[in-house]
């Protein structure tokens, strides 16, 4: 008789472990927040997070809490099992920051696993040892009272996994990031970070949010903070604190949300502090926020997802209405008028000037343009002429390994079906309301934007400065260099690109921790606060190095930026508008910025024509 052999097969418990882990373990990060959530929950007054080789190595977390039993200890390493949940009803008053039993046996799976823990008043403590899943030894151990958990080799044997993480320095900044969320939550409790032997910090235990925050950002934001007064409303309770306006970044990694004491991530409450921050900021900016909300646990679900990040309220529109009138109150009794401006422009712009450190494109378009006003003459860029064609067609093919954008230059056609050249002739006519310069054309009216314009001339000089052997742009240095105390995935981010901004002319190195020091800013540029200019570059990258884009489409979000920067505070001035549409037809895509926007709009006389009737 025939047997048929079923095609399900029910996994062995080795295997179901390292598959649950990837829910549960994603990197190094995840390891120490879930043991440090596990010291917390345990009634930890000091614990201490040690790092090797990023925690790829060795992760290592010791607390004093109350430890465990030796049948408790290995009934940890259970899946399932939890001190914290003993019946259904209680996943409706969550209150611990674990309570899922996954964490620890699903760590264990995917690493060579150390546990000892000792209970107060016991004489010994127990260890035990697991490996890839498998138990290993257990037996007496000598500490005192607490747990320690030693994590070594992590995804050691689930290489798929591993491969995936990113560098050393990257799973550090990542883990520290983490260390620095929860010792916000619990500034009661003291924190200790070592990372290769090298201590990173050591926070005492404080009532004080003020003291912890300036321990973690820093005296600049401490001196600076604004307070949310304590405000309840139908179950919830707020407190907080704020900075001002102008440190407002595009990305949101400088706000920090704590639900009952668990650092959380929710969009409603983006909104309700961009609400709070209305007319103070520009569109496309969050504000920076340190906010603890204490509210009754049946009114949000924590279960949404094994990472415990994302929460759902029962009632979202009462958790922004409360955040929002709070913020808003705050900021009007505390913040000065200065403080409640639009941020003002950290960088005006001042013209590219011909120096022996011109960027490569002026070297090799052969500058002839002569103007007759010295401002013009500091300013020019020079426009090739005919019979530069060639070369430039070389120049581009030249070009070609350096993968940058390839946009369509699109074509300028009137209504009529008509079609500017590639170098027309343009007579200047003035200034239209500040904003724009109308021209005229040979076959009608034209109207440049200064600001799109500028964002071309200067990306394409990043863009061939990065790819050429004429070297970066022209910077000016500072007189005494800038040292910038930042979040440590900002400084890893800052160190690993530091060749996009020597690019840009701008000169980084690390200077120990987080901090970094800056030397020089580009030439074109006047830079007023370093600082808030770096952090805006930083969002950049942080944007287009998340997606996973390659090092040179970086580079490429990283020059638009800078384009921008240059564009906002371009003069509308028809002084020296020649010199300005020299230098953007000098470019190899005159016509559009790099998002695409136009530079030039062009209205034939046939179009006016048909307007007046004629």
């Amino acid at each position: 008789m025939h047997t048929v052999m079923s095609k399900i097969q029910i996994l062995d418990d080795t295997l179901a472990s390292q598959v649950a882990a990837g829910e549960v373990v994603e990197r190094p990060a995840s390891v120490v927040k879930e043991l440090v959530e596990n010291s917390i929950d345990a009634g930890a007054r000091h614990i201490t997070v040690e790092l090797q080789r990023g925690g790829t190595a060795l992760i290592k977390v010791t607390d004093d809490a109350c430890g465990m039993s030796r049948q408790d200890a290995l009934l940890s390493l259970e899946r399932h099992a939890t001190s914290k949940l003993k019946k259904s009803e209680d996943l409706a008053a969550i209150l611990t920051l674990g309570f899922r039993g996954e964490a620890v046996p699903s760590i264990a799976s995917v690493s060579r696993f150390r546990l000892m823990t000792r209970e107060h008043g016991s004489m010994a403590g127990t260890e035990i040892v697991v490996d890839g899943g498998r138990l290993g030894d257990v037996r007496d151990a000598g500490m005192s009272e607490g747990t320690c958990v030693e994590v070594k080799q992590l995804f050691y044997n689930v290489p798929a996994r591993r491969k995936f993480l990113r560098a050393e320095s990257t799973e550090s900044a990542h883990v520290e990031h983490q260390v620095r969320l929860h010792a916000l939550a619990a500034p009661e409790v003291r924190f200790t970070l070592m990372k290769d032997g090298r201590q990173v910090f050591d926070l005492a235990a404080t009532k004080d949010w003020r003291v912890r925050i300036s321990g973690l950002a820093g005296q600049l934001a401490a001196t600076s903070l604004i307070e949310v007064p304590a405000t309840s409303a139908k179950g919830m309770k707020l407190r907080g604190y704020l900075l001002p306006a102008d440190f407002a970044r595009k990305g949101k990694r400088q706000q920090f949300v704590f639900l009952n004491g668990r650092p959380v991530e929710d969009s409603a409450i983006s909104r309700a502090l961009r609400d709070g921050y209305r007319g103070a900021i520009v569109d496309g900016s969050n504000p920076a926020a340190w906010l603890w909300i204490d509210m009754d646990p049946s009114l949000v679900d924590v279960n949404v997802h094994p990472a415990k990040k994302e929460v759902r309220f029962h009632r979202p529109h009462e958790i922004r209405a409360l955040v929002a009138e709070a913020v808003e109150q705050a900021l009007r009794g505390e913040l000065d008028s200065s403080a409640l401006k639009m941020p003002s422009g950290y960088e005006e712009f001042a013209p590219v000037q011909e120096s022996n450190t011109a960027p490569a494109s002026l070297d090799r378009r052969d500058a002839s343009l002569q103007a007759s006003e010295s401002h013009a003459a500091d300013n020019k860029l020079s426009q090739p002429g005919k019979d530069q064609d060639a070369e430039l067609v070389a120049r581009q093919q030249g070009l070609s390994s350096f993968p940058y954008r390839a946009e369509e230059q699109p074509d300028l056609v009137d209504t009529s079906g008509g079609k500017l050249c590639e170098r027309p002739d343009f007579n200047v006519i003035g200034p239209l309301h500040d904003r724009y310069i109308v021209l005229e054309g040979v076959e009608g009216a034209v109207l440049l934007d200064p600001v799109a314009a500028r964002e071309r001339i200067v990306y394409e000089q990043l863009i061939i400065a990065a790819a050429t052997e004429q070297g970066a742009m022209s910077s000016q240095g500072l007189l005494v260099p800038e040292l910038l105390e930042l979040e440590a995935i900002d400084a890893d981010l800052v160190v690993r690109h530091a060749d996009h901004f020597a690019d840009a002319g701008i000169q980084v190195e690390a200077f120990g921790g987080s901090t970094v020091k800056v030397s020089s800013v580009p030439s074109f540029l006047k830079v007023s606060d370093v600082r808030g200019f770096l952090l805006e570059l930083v969002d950049e990258l942080h944007e287009t190095v998340g997606a996973r884009k390659g090092k040179a489409v970086a580079y490429e979000a990283f020059a638009q930026g800078l384009a921008r920067r240059a564009g906002k505070h371009e003069p509308c001035n028809t002084d020296h508008a020649d010199v300005l549409l020299a230098s953007m037809f000098a470019c190899d895509l005159p016509y559009c910025t790099p998002d695409g926007r136009p530079t030039l709009i062009h209205i034939s006389l046939n179009e006016l024509d048909r307007k007046f009737g004629k």
